[in-house]
């Protein structure tokens, strides 16, 4: 391990990614369901963004927070995947310390504009059923926009002392990291020092900024269910529903294992690390393979666009 020196710490040229601990035999296997999970992530997600460009009447604000979604996705499967395959299949496990940072600053920053991109659409999705006449006054081109820059400024400017104090930490036991990516707080275990700090900051991540999220479309899902219920005809009611099946279905597949991850990686020392780091990596991967699939599935004018692209004869 060669170290680093600087003014404050000393770190390794280069992290070790284990890839998964203690299935190392069966690595080839694992890779083939992930490279088919972001194979459908990839080619999924770039359908829905080209039938959002080139459907004129998909431009609206729902629609607009889908392309930032895909977007996300893209990137987040794509900072991870390459690499753990290139691990899986090539043994290929060192990565240079400032790309290891780089990756980590990318997942969770990603992640956490997931997160606020879900958020924007739990609050479409309120003004267009709770206010239906006002929608279009309110969520403008020009509001969306704003609202697609907060949250790109709010990952970055939230996630930015992940790497910046890890840079900072001494590391002189190992550069070992039992992980398939260079997450983050399985990247601060390696260092020396009293790296509390990094842990009661990653709490902070998890409770401060990912739980008001999950408590703004807990609240708005309330709203919407009573005014759905409100609905006098039955057929208005199920049409309703229809609209936000879709982004509850992608919400549960987020935040389900992105919290199971959070909270087994500091407090689940029963877990085995096997099965923690399957289910991290399956984070990373099956929203974004699932989100164009349910809401392909899910929305007719994505269907029928879809429809129209594989049978007209320009296509």
């Amino acid at each position: 391990m060669v170290l680093v020196k600087g003014n404050h710490a000393s770190h390794p040229s280069t992290f070790i990614l284990v890839g998964i601990p203690g299935l190392e035999a069966a690595h080839v296997w694992i890779s083939i369901p992930f490279c088919t999970m972001y194979t459908i992530a990839v080619l999924g997600n770039f359908i829905i963004l080209f039938i959002m460009k080139t459907e004129p009447s998909l431009h609206v604000p729902m629609y607009y927070f889908l392309c930032m979604l895909a977007i996300t996705d893209l990137v987040l499967s794509t900072s991870t995947l390459p690499k753990m395959l290139g691990i899986y299949w090539f043994n290929s496990k060192e990565i240079n310390f400032s790309a290891c940072l780089t990756q980590m600053h990318f997942i969770h920053c990603f992640s956490v504009m997931e997160s606020g991109i879900f958020v924007a659409m739990a609050f479409d999705r309120y003004v267009a059923i709770c206010h239906p006449l006002r929608h279009s006054t309110i969520l403008t081109n020009h509001v969306v926009a704003k609202i697609g820059l907060a949250l790109v400024l709010r990952g970055m400017m939230v996630i930015l002392p992940f790497p910046f104090l890890a840079s900072h930490w001494p590391y002189c036991r190992t550069n070992i990291i039992p992980h398939s990516y260079c997450e983050h707080m399985a990247v601060v275990n390696l260092a020396c020092g009293d790296t509390r700090v990094s842990s009661y900051y990653g709490l902070f991540v998890v409770f401060c900024v990912r739980g008001p999220d999950v408590i703004f479309i807990a609240v708005s899902y309330t709203q919407i269910l009573r005014a759905i219920f409100s609905l006098p005809t039955k057929d208005a009611r199920l049409k309703a529903l229809e609209t936000c099946s879709s982004h509850l279905c992608a919400i549960l597949s987020f935040y389900i294992p992105g919290l199971f991850s959070s909270l087994t990686h500091r407090f689940g020392h029963n877990v085995p690390l096997y099965f923690h780091i399957l289910i991290v990596n399956m984070y990373l991967l099956v929203p974004p393979m699932l989100n164009p699939i349910i809401y392909g599935v899910r929305t007719k004018q994505i269907q029928d666009r879809l429809l129209w692209l594989f049978t007209h004869k320009g296509f």
